[in-house]
C-alpha cells in the first residue's frame, strides 16, 4: 500500500474475515490464541468495520482476534532490548503552508503509535488513542513484506531451490492455469502477467470475488482454487499489477514448501531468534492458512524490531544477497521515484517501506541507520492528503536526526 499509487481494500479483508469466521464455526480451525472475546460473541457481520465510528475502529484495530480466527507467532525467552537513545529535538515543520508539530500530527492523522529507532536505539516513542506499549495493532499489508522475508528464509533453508523455479513445481494444483510458466520471482514482484482486478468500488472485482469464493470447494485451498481460474493478460515479467491475492499465494507456497504454518515459521526464523517482546497474532482464512497479504498484529516496538532485523541484514536467516535484491526496484510501478521489490515499496534514494491501509508503516533508511514505525487509524483506508502528511513527517524526523546525531 503506497501513497496514491495503490488503493488497498477493506472490502477484501472483510470478505476474507467473514468467510474465516463462518468456517471457524465448526471446521476445526484454530481459535484465537487469546482469552479475548469468545467465538459466539464475535460480530455476526464483519462489515461492521465499515460502519464503526472511528473510536470503535480504534479498538478493533488492536483486537483483530475478536473479529477472526488467528494463529499465534510465539516469541522466545530472550527479548532484544531497544535502549534509549538521544531524544530527537522537538519536531516542527511546514506542510502546505501550515505549521505542524508532532502533537498536531498525531492528533490530525489519528496516530496510535510512533516509534523512531536509530542505531537500534529509541529516539522517539509516542502512544495515543488508548494504545499501550504491550498492545497489538494490526499491520494490514505491512504483512506482505514479512511474508516475502520468509521466502528468503525458505531459500536459505533449502525449502525453495530458486526464485526462478516455476511456481507449479511447489503448487501443482496450478498446472494448466495462467500460472503455468510463472516463477516465484514473478509473483514476489507482482509481475505474473495474470489478469487481476483490484478495484474495490467494483463488487465483481477479483479482490472481492476471491474472498467470497473461499467456501465453494471444501477441502481445497481457496486461494489456489480462485487463482487457477484467472486468465493471462501479459507475458510474465512484463507488467506490474498490485495483487493482494498473489501475496496470499506466496503464503500458501511457503506453507507447502516448508510444511509449516507461516506463524510457526515466522516464530522460528525471526520472532524467537531476534528477540521479539510479545507473541504476535496472524489472521487465518477458511482453511486455517495465514493470509500472507494481511493482518499480522504486533506491538509497536516489535514492528520496530522487524525494521531493525531488516536493517541489520537478517541475522543469518536470509541469503547474503537477499535484502539487496528485495529492497531495490525490481518492477516499475508508474509512480515517480518509486518502484517495487520483493513485496517492499522502494524509493530511488535507497529507502524502502512496508505500507498498510489506515496509515500503517515501517520505513527503513539504511544510510541514516533509521527505522520509523507508524500505527494509525486514518479516517479512510488511503488518501493523498494523508500520504503527503506522512511524507512531511518523515522529512521532519530525518532533518531532526541529521541536526542532532545519535
Amino acid at each position: 500500500m503506497a501513497n496514491t499509487g495503490f488503493t488497498r481494500t477493506l472490502r477484501a479483508l472483510l470478505l476474507g474475515l467473514a468467510v474465516a469466521q463462518m468456517a471457524a464455526g465448526g471446521t476445526g480451525m484454530a481459535r484465537p490464541a487469546t482469552t479475548a472475546t469468545a467465538q459466539s460473541a464475535r460480530p455476526k457481520n464483519l462489515n461492521v468495520l465499515l460502519f464503526m465510528s472511528q473510536k470503535e475502529r480504534d479498538g478493533a484495530l488492536r483486537s483483530m482476534e475478536t473479529l477472526a480466527p488467528v494463529h499465534r507467532v510465539r516469541r522466545g525467552q530472550r527479548v532484544r532490548p531497544l535502549p534509549a537513545g538521544r531524544p530527537l529535538p522537538a519536531l516542527a515543520w511546514t506542510e502546505a503552508g501550515q505549521s505542524r508539530t508532532l502533537e498536531s500530527y498525531i492528533a490530525d492523522e489519528h496516530v496510535a503509535g510512533l516509534l523512531v529507532l536509530q542505531d537500534g536505539r529509541v529516539r522517539l516513542e509516542r502512544y495515543a488513542l488508548g494504545f499501550r506499549p504491550r498492545d497489538l495493532w494490526t499491520s494490514f499489508s505491512v504483512a506482505k513484506s514479512v511474508t516475502s522475508t520468509l521466502v528468503g528464509a525458505a531459500v536459505k533453508d533449502g525449502f525453495i531451490t530458486s526464485l526462478d523455479d516455476p511456481i507449479t513445481r511447489y503448487l501443482p494444483e496450478l498446472a494448466g492455469s495462467a500460472y503455468e510458466s510463472v516463477t516465484i520471482r514473478h509473483v514476489l514482484t507482482m509481475t505474473s502477467g495474470v489478469k487481476w482486478n483490484e478495484d474495490y468500488s467494483d463488487p465483481h472485482s477479483d479482490v472481492a470475488n476471491a474472498g467470497a469464493a473461499t467456501v465453494i470447494t471444501p477441502g481445497v485451498d481457496p486461494t489456489l482454487a480462485y487463482l487457477a481460474k484467472l486468465p493471462r493478460e501479459a507475458e510474465p515479467g512484463t507488467k506490474w499489477v498490485y495483487k493482494t491475492g498473489e501475496t496470499n499465494l506466496i503464503g500458501v507456497l511457503l506453507t507447502h514448501a516448508t510444511k509449516k504454518s507461516l506463524a510457526a515459521y515466522l516464530s522460528e526464523k525471526v520472532w524467537k531468534p531476534y528477540g521479539m517482546g510479545r507473541d504476535a497474532l496472524w489472521v487465518v482464512d477458511a482453511n486455517g492458512q495465514e493470509t500472507g497479504g494481511c493482518c499480522l498484529s504486533a506491538t509497536l516496538r516489535d514492528f520496530g524490531r522487524i525494521g531493525q532485523f531488516i536493517l541489520e541484514g537478517g541475522h543469518g536467516a536470509l541469503p547474503l544477497d537477499w535484502l539487496a535484491a528485495a529492497t531495490r526496484k525490481q518492477a516499475e510501478t508508474g509512480l515517480p521515484g518509486r518502484g517495487y521489490g520483493y513485496q517492499w515499496w522502494t524509493e530511488d534514494d535507497g529507502t524502502f517501506d512496508a505500507f498498510g491501509i489506515f496509515g500503517q508503516l515501517i520505513h527503513v533508511d539504511p544510510k541514516r541507520r533509521l527505522v520509523v514505525v507508524v500505527n494509525a487509524d486514518w479516517d479512510k483506508p488511503v488518501g493523498a492528503s494523508h500520504a503527503a502528511a506522512r511524507l512531511a513527517l518523515l522529512r521532519a524526523i530525518k532533518a531532526a536526526a541529521d541536526a542532532s546525531p545519535p
